[in-house]
């Protein structure tokens, strides 16, 4: 028996577009020889389709899809797609075979938490699907069901030799290997080999890696596909073991996260039909990463990076800037923006002009800068893309309507000192970064002498806060009681609940944690919980 692994990118909503793309798949597959074609969760309509699942024209479009791919013959075929009953919705899986269903399979365990809500779409399913193909069982899960025994123990009891499991599971930090562990321990528990199919691609706020695999009874890897690219891969069974097959190397953690922002962005870009996109260049270590990420995922072609100075911005950020720019080859534009903040300055002077300076007039610049960038992405049609980091967003440390304008958040998930861990990986890569920009101190120069930590806590230990508060959930005290000083948690966990507002106002942005601002973080704005 072999087996084909389709790791592709569906794109959601397009049924007749990814419909095509697994005919090309089957095609391919059955001239190599395969006997079966297995496609991620809901490949038919990508993932995750959420309120279109409540359109009934969705599954009439869905229904046109499966008719079109039963006309293929000479392979089987697994296809990942919505299905609905009545006033029942189920996350299914249709084995096809010349013409002729061969059984559908419907999920049994629906996820509801982090950044899942199938829950609110989608009936549980109540049974095993085991069906034959070229002479041997197969039995079929879908992603959440391969994390728990009991579904597969039962695909196991109703005779299958052979675990398919398809999947849309999202990347996170060293998420390949949690899965490994959880597929391990499924083939210890049942003594059976198991394909772990998973989907590549961006949508939204979500990265799927790929990375598919799969293993034999005893849980050691014999395929491992590649991350963050589509691939076609063909695996043999000459009985119930598989015969190992590809073993593609896996990226290192810095990689995976680099590569993860880069397909984010492609796909953002790409799907959603921008001809490319525009960021505000400052000098500074954040805006310069996004740049090389910007021109790593579209080509410097796509890119235009405007620098926007004022009397605050230093001659090195000009100089840095400008350095960077040619480099990579983007086109590049200054705009003074000092004689508009005069103008500003003087419209507001009979209202404000008697109070004392403060931050009010440090974010007038940040939002002329934002209003350049909007109007220039209004006349082109690019993208803003902004450039502020996690840390800024936990802090508050970015302004509405300024540095927060724009239409996709490409740092929204990565903290401080990992832009700066980022920054050094892609230059060891090929130094597109000014060694100054990632060595000076970080600033937002929107007034004399301004540094960071000025205002902030340093970088190390704010960052340090804000995994533990936000990604593991502790507490302030047992935050405190992990060595850090009381004022620096309590000044850090305030910032966070004050400003919630901006956040839920922020651009979308790529996840790269298990617990990211958007999807998985849903705190009320008003509220007085201590």
């Amino acid at each position: 028996m072999r087996i084909a692994l389709a790791q592709f990118n569906p794109v959601v909503g397009d049924i007749a577009g990814n419909t095509a793309r697994i005919q090309e798949l089957a095609l391919a597959a059955r001239e190599q020889g395969a006997d079966l074609l297995l496609t991620p969760e809901l490949a038919l309509t990508g993932y995750p389709p959420e309120d279109l699942l409540l359109r009934p024209a969705f599954y009439q479009a869905v229904r046109q899809g499966l008719d079109t791919l039963l006309e293929i013959d000479g392979i089987t075929l697994v296809i990942g797609h919505p299905v609905q009953f009545g006033e029942e919705r189920f996350n299914a899986a249709t084995v096809f075979r010349d013409g002729h269903q061969l059984g559908q399979y419907h999920k049994m365990r629906l996820p509801n938490e982090s950044v899942f809500d199938e829950v609110r779409y989608f009936t549980p399913g109540v049974a095993p699907l085991v069906f034959e193909c070229a002479g041997k069982q197969v039995g079929l899960l879908i992603c959440e069901d391969i994390w728990s025994s009991e579904p597969a123990a039962e695909v196991a009891e109703a005779g299958a030799e052979i675990l398919l499991v398809l999947n849309a599971s999202p990347f996170h930090r060293n998420k390949l290997a949690v899965r490994q562990q959880q597929v391990q321990w499924r083939c210890e528990e049942t003594g059976l080999p198991v394909v772990y199919l998973n989907a590549v691609g961006g949508q939204d706020e979500l990265v799927f890696d790929g990375a598919s695999f799969a293993c034999n009874a005893e849980g050691e890897t014999v395929a491992q596909l590649p991350a963050f690219a589509e691939a076609l891969t063909v695996i043999d069974f000459p009985s119930v073991t598989p015969q190992t097959a590809v073993m593609t190397t896996q990226p290192s953690e810095l990689a995976s996260v680099y590569q993860a922002l880069v397909l984010a962005v492609r796909d953002y870009i790409r799907k959603n039909g921008f001809p490319g996109v525009l960021l505000g260049l400052s000098g500074g270590i954040d805006s310069a990463l996004t740049l090389a990420i910007a021109v790593d995922a579209l080509g410097a072609d796509a890119v235009h990076a405007v620098m926007m100075p004022s009397r605050y911005t230093a001659e090195i950020s000009l100089v840095d800037s400008r350095d960077m720019v040619q480099r990579l080859a983007v086109k590049y534009d200054e705009i003074d923006i000092w004689p508009m903040y005069e103008d500003f300055q003087q419209a507001l002077h009979p209202l404000i002009g008697h109070l004392p300076l403060d931050t009010t007039e440090e974010n007038l610049q940040s939002r002329i800068r934002g209003t350049l960038l909007m109007a220039l992405s209004n006349k082109t049609g690019k993208l803003v893309l902004t450039t502020g980091n996690k840390s800024e967003m936990t802090t508050g440390y970015a302004t509405l309507y300024g540095d927060m304008a724009g239409g996709f958040a490409v740092l929204k998930d990565v903290a401080k000192t990992l832009v700066y861990a980022l920054s050094e990986w892609r230059n060891q890569q090929d130094e597109v970064i000014p060694r100054r920009i990632i060595e000076r101190p970080p600033s937002a120069e929107l007034r004399p002498d301004q540094c960071d930590q000025d205002s902030l806590p340093d970088y190390a230990v704010l960052d340090a806060i804000l995994e533990a508060y936000v990604e593991q959930n502790r507490s302030v005290q047992e935050i405190i009681a992990m060595g850090y000083a009381a004022e620096a948690v309590e000044k850090v966990t305030r910032l966070l609940k004050i400003n919630e507002y901006k956040r839920r106002q922020a651009p979308v942005g790529p996840r790269i944690t298990h617990r990211a601002f958007g999807r998985d973080w849903r705190y009320p704005i008003t509220q007085r919980f201590r």
